[in-house]
């Protein structure tokens, strides 16, 4: 049974790092969210360390200007874990070929310029759905439209054969009062249709590795009893830290704030029957991080 706490400062102690997600705990894809940077703010100044976690398709400089964007301080976090970054690194090593058909919106381009840390990465060519040797899904064309207006392309790319490099596994995020889809939802789409794709953020293996070689950079080695996850996502951030083996503390006021009928704090028999039909298991919870 999950634990629900009233602040991070409760079990803190227990940690040297934490592995923060952005979307729903520390910015709201508007603004960001006082109570939950204080929060990161104090637990720096004991000497933790916080890695920000997110399946964003940005890279880490994208984050960072976003986050300012956002007014999220640079005092609330030590260095930044992307999806975009693990995705481009496969992508430049030719996972999905050289010809890629692009999905997202225009802004999402910059995941194509030059990766200089993989050695003699492939060059990435876009192009029609006809010409293509995989895709890339950074994102839908539209966030607001239902997955399924993509049937009929991925009709085509399952015909033709091709794998889907998903660049954020997100199904969907709250942009201030707006749901709107992600990546995960289209690459779910795809793979339910008989297609294949391929993961590089939470809850998957190669976000986590990249966390913990961007933790060890920061000069610390800390072995993963003593690294908390935090979270809105039970299919990303709760299940991805159930895999690796890490401690969860779930934002139940997030994604999922209706189910658990979080107001300040969740319902705790609302709370207990949301993750018993999700099936994870996190150590603790919180309404919103603080």
């Amino acid at each position: 049974m999950t634990r629900i706490i009233s602040s991070l400062a409760e079990i803190s102690a227990q940690y040297d790092a934490l592995f923060v997600d952005l979307w729903g705990c520390v910015h709201n894809g508007v603004k960001a969210l006082p109570e939950a940077v204080a929060a990161l703010q104090a637990y720096r100044a004991g000497g933790g360390k916080v890695v920000l976690v997110t399946n964003s398709p940005r890279s880490r400089a994208g984050v960072k200007k976003q986050l300012a964007h956002f007014e999220v301080p640079d005092d609330a976090w030590d260095t930044i874990a992307t999806s975009g970054d693990s995705a481009r690194s496969a992508m430049y090593r030719g996972i999905v070929g050289e010809k890629v058909w692009h999905i997202g919106p225009p802004t999402d381009l910059k995941f194509f310029e030059p990766l200089n840390v993989v050695e003699n990465p492939v060059r990435i060519e876009r192009v029609a759905l006809e010409d293509a040797e995989g895709m890339v899904c950074t994102g839908p064309f539209d966030s607001l439209a239902d997955p399924d207006v993509m049937r009929p392309q991925f009709l085509m790319a399952k015909q033709l054969g091709l794998k889907l490099l998903c660049a954020n596994p997100d199904i969907v995020v709250d942009r201030g009062d707006t749901r709107e889809w992600c990546a995960g939802a289209l690459a779910k789409l795809y793979t339910e249709m008989g297609g294949e794709s391929l993961y590089f953020g939470k809850p998957h293996p190669p976000i986590y590795d990249l966390a913990r070689r961007r933790l060890s950079a920061l000069g610390v080695d800390v072995p993963d009893h003593r690294i908390l996850a935090i979270g809105d996502g039970v299919l990303t951030d709760i299940a991805g830290a159930m895999g690796e083996d890490i401690d969860s503390l779930f934002i139940s006021g997030g994604l999922a704030a209706a189910e658990t009928k979080t107001l300040r704090q969740p319902d705790a028999d609302a709370l207990e029957t949301y993750l018993s039909k999700e099936n994870v298991a996190p150590q603790f919870t919180i309404g919103h991080l603080r």
